[in-house]
């Protein structure tokens, strides 16, 4: 069977056994009239007035959109809301990149992100965690750490996030409330949001949003200083949109929550020796540090003991930024890792990936077909293919020639789970 898994900008075609489960979501088109669509979702919102009659011609306005890792289409969404907002100067927008503890864009990035018209005529900024100059203190969250964003935001009259809706391996789902936080929060703030006990909640899981201390944090808060206005929209695999949700934060996101997890989450009979995924292509799979979406998504699935292979094509490498390298130098298991990062004087960012991963390989192994070479594959703790159509006829010397074999060929933009 020929499958085409999501895989840098051009996929990855493999030929597979007739007899794999392929775990795919509900095909939606893509809408023929974007624009319309997000236009008629500006001036229908869902829980508010529309946005240009909200919007003050003296008004300064804060677009916050999230960074190059995600492929929301802001270079279409943000030109048609300052084209909404047409009464408003452009010298009174700032866009703020939502890239909480990722690497700052490039100018170039940003004309990938948004279009060379945005970059021409708006002001962009990368948010910087770590900088308290360009930070506001809102005070103390109830999880236990000072509640640092993004001044120009904070001082804004009016506050937009966009984004858009998927299932998040500890956050249930992205897009909403999760632009603001973490997108542009501080690193002390971060750090609470992403630590051992947040992230190891049973409750911290893919499509989950009930009782969940992530997605809990998140949304309290967005409440100490709102978003004005959210829009967001959901994709399908060819990154079109296929609807939108725009409105007041909290009651536009969970609509497209309900969405997605109608299309997006799929029901299995029973877990598999062996799961396939990617991490949904380009841009999410830019690195090794975002691939674990794509082992989450699998260890869904997969059997204890079993294997995972995940195509990620990594062109950015681990990334070189940040923790995620350092911390696998720390120590010489999976299991030692979780071990280390449970321990309460244990602070690093980055902490969280390496935590999420560590369960994961703890009850699978993983094999990871990427650009990356062997020497970085393994010092993440991981196992290299650089043919995964060989490795699985490996596999089948530990698993037997009956071996059962799952894919999802889109990665976390399906989230497959068995009822047990």
């Amino acid at each position: 069977m020929k499958t085409n898994l999501l895989y840098g900008k051009d996929g990855l075609l493999l030929d597979l056994p007739d007899d794999v489960f392929l775990v795919e979501p509900n095909n939606l088109l893509g809408m023929e009239e974007e624009k319309e669509a997000v236009t008629h979702a500006l001036r229908n919102p869902i829980g508010a007035r529309s946005l240009k009659e909200t919007v003050k011609a003296t008004d300064t306005v804060a677009i916050v959109i999230s960074d190059i890792t995600r492929p929301t289409p802001n270079h279409k969404l943000v030109p048609w809301l300052i084209e909404e907002l047409s009464h408003v100067p452009l010298e009174n927008f700032v866009i703020i990149n939502g890239t909480g503890t990722h690497r700052d864009q490039t100018s170039e990035e940003f004309v990938l992100m948004l279009g060379e018209w945005v970059v021409d005529n708006i002001r962009i900024i990368n948010n910087n965690c770590h900088d308290k100059e360009t930070l506001v203190n809102l005070g103390q969250s109830k999880f236990g750490c000072d509640v640092y964003l993004n001044k120009e935001y904070v001082e804004a009259d009016f506050r937009i996030v966009t984004g858009f809706i998927e299932p998040h391996f500890f956050a249930g789902f992205s897009g909403g409330p999760k632009g603001i936080m973490p997108g542009i929060a501080g690193i002390e703030t971060i750090m609470t949001f992403h630590n051992a006990r947040m992230i190891g909640d049973p409750l911290s899981t893919w499509g989950n949003m009930e009782n969940n201390p992530v997605q809990e944090m998140t949304r309290e808060i967005n409440q100490m200083c709102k978003p004005d206005f959210m829009l967001n929209v959901t994709l399908n695999k060819d990154k079109e949109i296929t609807a939108v949700f725009a409105g007041e934060l909290y009651e536009a996101h969970d609509k497209g929550c309900a969405f997605v997890k109608e299309h997006a989450m799929i029901q299995c009979a029973k877990r598999f020796d062996v799961v396939i995924t990617s991490n949904s292509g380009y841009p999410l799979d830019q690195n090794l540090y975002q691939a674990v979406k794509g082992m989450s998504a699998a260890h869904k699935i997969v059997k204890k003991g079993g294997a995972i292979i995940i195509a990620s094509e990594c062109s950015d490498g681990l990334p070189s930024h940040g923790n995620y390298s350092k911390i696998f130098d720390m120590a010489k298991s999976p299991q030692e890792l979780l071990d280390l990062i449970s321990s309460p004087e244990f602070k690093m960012f980055d902490q969280w990936q390496v935590q999420k991963q560590a369960v994961i390989q703890v009850w699978a192994d993983v094999y990871v077909y990427s650009k990356l070479t062997d020497e970085q594959v393994k010092g993440a703790m991981l196992k290299s293919t650089d043919n995964i159509e060989q490795t699985l006829e490996e596999l089948k010397q530990i698993y037997g020639e009956d071996m059962s074999i799952a894919v999802l060929p889109l990665g976390p933009l399906t989230i497959p789970y068995v009822e047990e």
